[in-house]
């Protein structure tokens, strides 16, 4: 009999993202899989079936949508997992958001299926980059560090009797290890490397935005606008750029997010920041990545940074905060330059001296760490661990 697999996340997002991503991706590797059936439960405005191939399903489950411009939906009633759960009996289950979803899951499971294994997948390492690092920023770092002491209680909670969870960077496995949570797996994501190359780059766009000086520079930004993932320090640093190189780089910001009046403001300001929407397409992004000459990886609490490997892989390297995925993928592949503080003087520094040292070797670094990953080998790792998982018992703990 096939292994099936049912996957909950409440984090898929209908325009775009890492996790969004990761379901697709995951959905390419399953759709013809012959020993494993992949069933995603995708959070929308409706229920209904659909079923894509023999080995892969989406079941859409109508489920709340957060009031505003969040595009998320949220599975949080025994109602919307139960008949699932019925449907497919799956022998190993993951849920991919870390908020009330993994307590009730285990629950409804524990009633319906009690031989399923359970297994999280650490997508978004919530105590540190939404509890910790807004609490330390506002009251401090004392009250920073027991409220993400509360945050990794309340994780242990809902993880509790769960067979593992899923990480995709070494530092935060260890972090987990150190807060009690459950075994982790290390399950790295992958990278297109058809898709996000050098050769995607596009001259005519590259002097469109050089605006006819031959010598200025382009930095490509298309993260979330928000402080997490640095765009205030962009945006505070960029005027200083202008002295430190000789002239105003092109900057580039592609996304949308809380912070996007600051990024319309400084759009009509600046002459050479240029703001070009939400970029859905694939081969859009990967134009962009593949015109610029450096990349911006400032988050420091990203769990992989899927985003950051793509600018690398079209032969850029990092500008990039010093903890978390990002400062792990420049140490492992010197294709960048760390940050040692978090202000605007730093990155217009660090962004100045990357620019002068700037070398094919150092690009082609970039490429070849990224060209270490991909999607393929990400999801044989993990159906391997699905496959171990479901021949333990539910006492067993296991390391991959």
């Amino acid at each position: 009999m096939p292994l099936t697999i049912v996957d909950f996340n409440n984090f898929w997002s209908p325009s775009g993202g890492g996790v969004r991503r990761y379901h697709l991706e995951k959905m390419n590797f399953y759709r013809y899989e012959l020993d494993a059936i992949s069933v995603f439960v995708m959070p929308d405005s409706r229920t209904y079936t659909e079923k894509l191939t023999d080995s892969l399903i989406i079941e859409h489950v109508k489920a709340f949508k957060f009031p505003g411009k969040w595009e998320y939906r949220m599975l949080w009633k025994k109602s919307q997992i139960a008949p699932i759960l019925k449907k497919y009996s799956p022998d190993v289950i993951e849920v991919g958001s870390p908020y009330l979803l993994p307590s009730l899951v285990r629950k409804v499971a524990k009633q319906i299926v009690p031989k399923a294994k359970l297994l999280g997948f650490w997508h978004a390492d919530f105590p540190i980059t939404y509890v910790k690092r807004p609490i330390t920023e506002k009251f401090g770092k004392t009250l920073g560090n027991l409220a993400a002491k509360i945050a990794f209680w309340y994780a242990r909670q809902e993880y509790k009797y769960y067979n593992g969870i899923e990480v995709s960077a070494e530092e935060v496995l260890h972090r987990l290890k150190r807060n009690g949570l459950p075994t982790s797996y290390h399950i790295p994501l992958g990278c297109d490397i058809n898709m996000f190359s050098p050769q995607k780059r596009d001259e005519k766009l590259v002097s469109l935005l050089k605006q006819g000086s031959e010598s200025r520079r382009i930095i490509f930004f298309p993260h979330r606008f928000c402080k997490e993932k640095g765009l205030d320090l962009v945006l505070k640093a960029y005027p200083l750029l202008e002295k430190k190189l000789g002239e105003a780089p092109a900057l580039v910001l592609a996304g949308t997010g809380p912070l996007l009046p600051e990024v319309l403001e400084a759009a009509k300001k600046f002459p050479n920041i240029r703001y070009v929407g939400f970029i859905s397409s694939l081969e859009e992004m990967a134009r962009y990545y593949a015109s610029a000459d450096i990349g911006l990886a400032l988050s420091g609490w990203e769990t992989f940074g899927l985003s950051i490997l793509e600018s690398m892989a079209c032969g850029n390297a990092q500008v990039a905060a010093n903890s978390g995925a990002a400062a792990e993928h420049i140490r492992k592949s010197s294709a960048g330059l760390l940050l040692k503080r978090r202000s605007a003087n730093e990155l217009a520094d660090k962004i100045a001296q990357l620019l002068s040292e700037l070398n094919p070797d150092l690009k082609q670094s970039a490429r070849q760490y990224a060209e270490k990953y991909s999607w393929k080998a990400c999801f044989e790792r993990q159906l391997n661990l699905y496959r171990e998982i479901a021949q333990t018992s539910n006492h067993q703990r296991g390391i991959l």
